[in-house]
């Protein structure tokens, strides 16, 4: 890196587009992934120059980047492709909710920003604490739906979010597997569990409920037959930052409340 703290930085993965501009840093992002979306205003002041898997190369380069981040082995030949054309790659893999605040105190350290950064976790460890000590005497078995073909669950912060929110999830298990190949389900699994609630968020997929309801047998798990089905927005909780920390939690503290009270 010819620039410390970098300059100009390309973010290949939505959370750190979000976090850099928590810390009032967005000055120094030069190119973004095609899915970012939040805050709002980057959908059009910054260049996109990515899909999730695959990069434009050419342009990432003529953004002349001091570093680059990405996420995860879903992007390591990404990642790959970048370092052998001579650029800087700084790949995050974080999957838990403490995951998710050292990858702020990362960002921060990175950025020469660490008193920002310790703010900011600050105030996402407050609304984890907040939960924690308010604790619901309604805490419902839920099944969280990542994809639908194949079925799989357990996706390690989500579900540790489930539990702060104040509910079971039922394939709390799986979420020590970090491959999303090893966390398939399968409908008599779900059905055997019999949550309370399901959430489905298909990774940008649009959800369709109805198929859920007809799921061969499925009408006898009670979350089906009292039509307690949700959609959670992927941006919300399927990225592992600041999203799934404020408005993924929230969603589901929400819907257990609101499921509690009907």
């Amino acid at each position: 890196m010819q620039k410390f703290p970098p300059e100009r930085i390309v973010c290949l993965s939505a959370e750190t587009i979000e976090t850099i501009y928590l810390l009032g840093e967005e000055k120094r992002i030069v190119g973004v992934t095609g899915f970012a979306s939040r805050p709002k205003i980057v959908r059009t002041e910054k260049a996109r120059v990515s899909s999730f898997t695959e990069a434009r190369t050419n342009e990432i380069l003529r953004l002349n980047p001091d570093l680059v981040f990405t996420f995860s082995d879903v992007q390591a030949d990404l990642s790959r492709d970048l370092v052998s054309a001579g650029l800087n790659v700084f790949c995050f893999n974080q999957r838990s909710v403490a995951g998710i605040l050292s990858m702020i105190s990362m960002i921060g350290a990175i950025l020469n920003c660490r008193e920002k950064a310790d703010k900011l976790k600050g105030e996402f460890i407050k609304k984890i604490n907040f939960c924690k000590e308010n604790k619901l005497s309604y805490q419902p078995k839920i099944y969280f739906e990542e994809w639908n073909e194949p079925m799989i669950a357990g996706i390690g912060w989500v579900s540790e979010i489930i539990s702060i929110a104040g509910g079971i999830d039922v394939f709390a298990a799986k979420a020590a597997y970090p491959k999303s190949s090893d966390r398939t389900v399968f409908l008599d699994e779900v059905i055997q569990e019999n949550p309370d609630i399901i959430l489905a968020s298909w990774c940008g997929k649009k959800v369709d409920v109805n198929k859920i309801y007809q799921r061969k047998g499925w009408d006898a798990i009670t979350a089906v037959r009292n039509k307690k089905v949700f959609i959670l927005d992927s941006s919300e909780i399927l990225q592992p930052g600041p999203a799934a920390l404020t408005d993924g939690l929230a969603s589901i503290r929400n819907i257990i409340l609101n499921c509690n009270n009907s």
